[in-house]
């Protein structure tokens, strides 16, 4: 394991799915149980606000209609 590794950084020359999943696999075994929420938490707090800022997950609105 070099120094990267030990970062949570994964250099490859060329791509190779299978190493990249067994690196995650292994990244995710060597996190404790509040380390693994943690990330968890932080990466939906990152996803809505992506749908927020794309337009999605808005509040419904009521829709005053007008007579006449």
């Amino acid at each position: 394991m070099d120094n990267y590794e030990k970062r949570g950084i994964l250099l490859l020359k060329v791509d190779d799915e299978k190493k990249e999943i067994e690196f995650e696999l292994n990244h995710l075994a060597s996190l404790n149980i509040q380390q693994r929420f943690d990330m968890m938490q932080k990466k939906n707090k990152e996803l809505l606000k992506n749908l927020e800022k794309n337009g999605h997950r808005k509040p419904s609105q009521i829709i005053k209609r007008k007579q006449g």
